[in-house]
């Protein structure tokens, strides 16, 4: 099967430009809650990076997207979706784990 086809109906997932890869790919609260253990969060390279570029590196969003070869709109979604699961993982002290989707290209665009 072809790069980027699912096995559903829908668009060609395109290719994602990461420039760092996370060195810890996966974290968890020194003391766990003794309360019934939730499922770990996880985050992807695409999320982690939009996450990175935007509110570590300082960038715009428009700015970020081109580095990552994606539209803002995109770059959007991913670093909405890391605020949130970055802000679950703080609220309910759950495990996050950094995780490739299969679809990131290394750049050293930097």
């Amino acid at each position: 099967m072809p790069f980027g086809w699912g096995r559903g109906r829908g668009r060609r997932r395109k290719r994602r430009m990461i420039g760092f890869l996370p060195q810890v790919r996966h974290f968890y609260p020194a003391i766990p809650p003794v309360s019934i253990r939730q499922p770990p969060i996880i985050m992807t390279y695409e999320e982690f990076e939009a996450l990175r570029l935007v509110d570590y590196e300082g960038l715009t969003q428009e700015e970020a997207g081109k580095r990552m070869g994606v539209s803002r709109g995109t770059l959007w979604r991913a670093l909405t979706s890391a605020r949130k699961k970055v802000a679950q993982m703080l609220v309910e002290g759950r495990e996050l784990i950094i995780l490739p989707q299969g679809n990131e290209v290394v750049s050293d665009e930097e």
